[in-house]
């Protein structure tokens, strides 16, 4: 960061005042500014030095929530740097520690399936940017309990992204029974399964890309991927199991009918692992789930510290997300490119301007 970016900082770090983009109803945004206030007990405020825009962002700006009417911060791929915290942060946590936040905002400890360990489906569990404000701004607060660490050298416009979109693909790919050197397939080559490709790829297993059209084959290779599946020119399915049947497939794609066909192209035991939220059913015959114990299931994203491994693991193996900057200003604008399927690959907003 230069120095003149640090002064900037530093002033917006003094200031009793900060901007925030909130949205009501339906794509309804407004820039206003908010006060400083000391964080609640158990809580960190965060001065945002970037902040991801993620398709998930649709529950705030399209109003699909409880209360469309009460205005909410979007945003939850932030990275930014402790300004204060509540009592009773552990100690571990200090001012000046540049950390991130992702869209599951800090487990409780205390419900059910924390006691057991399961911290990802904490019920009581703020969902970053849709039940709880988030990162389009200046600055942010956070439970403790959700702060990612954030390792030297990652630059926060580069990093942001990889907090969930990265995650996504990171546990889907690490949670499933895939060995190295597996065939592994990713559907869609977009904000999602261009890192899934990398991940796929540095795992150290053959990877398969499967789109529509022959457009995104060069892309899929630089990317490193070993094979391409044309969808509007074969049934993948059927391709998968002339490449001897995928072990695991990714399934980014908004559409569950794009995803049906997929089970057909598993290996025995393979499993299909569903991260793209689709309006449509996935249509599954029963005898393609029962000859040969097929898998198919969903996966929502991992814990803060299984981040800190992702972010690790991106470091170690050079996987880089495609990005697009715009200005907090011009927030509507960039959620517009974003939903529209213009921006390649992610978009995030730098709260500075």
């Amino acid at each position: 960061m230069s120095a003149s970016s640090d002064r900037a900082s530093a002033d917006q770090a003094q200031a009793s005042t900060y901007r925030v983009v909130t949205v009501t109803g339906q794509r309804q945004f407004a820039l206003v500014e908010r006060e400083r206030h000391e964080p609640s007990p158990g809580q960190v405020r965060i001065r945002v030095e970037a902040c991801g825009i993620c398709h998930t962002d649709v529950l705030a700006v399209e109003g699909l929530r409880p209360d469309p009417s009460t205005p909410i911060v979007p945003g939850h791929e932030i990275i930014g740097v402790i300004e204060a915290l509540g009592d009773g942060v552990d100690p571990a946590w200090r001012a000046g520690d540049r950390v991130g936040v992702g869209f599951l905002g800090g487990q409780d400890n205390t419900c059910h399936a924390c006691r057991r360990g399961d911290f990802v489906n904490c019920s009581d569990q703020p969902q970053t940017g849709t039940g709880v404000d988030g990162g389009y701004a200046e600055v942010a607060y956070a439970r403790a309990t959700g702060l990612v660490r954030i390792p030297p050298g990652l630059d926060p416009f580069a990093g942001a992204p990889l907090l969930c979109a990265g995650l996504t693909m990171y546990k889907a790919l690490i949670s499933a029974s895939a060995r190295p050197g597996s065939l592994v397939a990713v559907q869609g080559i977009g904000g999602l399964g261009h890192l899934g490709i990398q991940y796929a790829r540095a795992l150290g297993h053959r990877v398969v890309a499967i789109t529509r059209g022959a457009a995104k084959a060069g892309l899929a290779a630089e990317l490193g991927a070993h094979d391409y599946i044309d969808s509007t020119r074969t049934d993948p399915g059927a391709a998968l199991r002339r490449l001897g049947g995928a072990a695991v497939i990714v399934a980014t794609a908004a559409s569950g009918a794009s995803m049906s066909p997929l089970v057909r192209g598993l290996d025995r035991r393979g499993e299909l692992v569903v991260v793209g939220a689709a309006p449509d059913p996935i249509q599954v015959s029963t005898s393609d789930l029962i000859f040969g114990e097929h898998v198919v299931r969903g996966s929502l994203t991992g814990t803060a510290i299984e981040n800190e491994d992702n972010l690790r693991f991106v470091l170690d193996h050079g996987i880089r997300s495609s990005n697009e900057v715009f200005p907090l200003s011009e927030a509507p604008k960039a959620y517009e490119r974003m939903i529209n399927g213009d921006a390649r690959f992610r978009i995030v907003l730098d709260p500075r301007k």
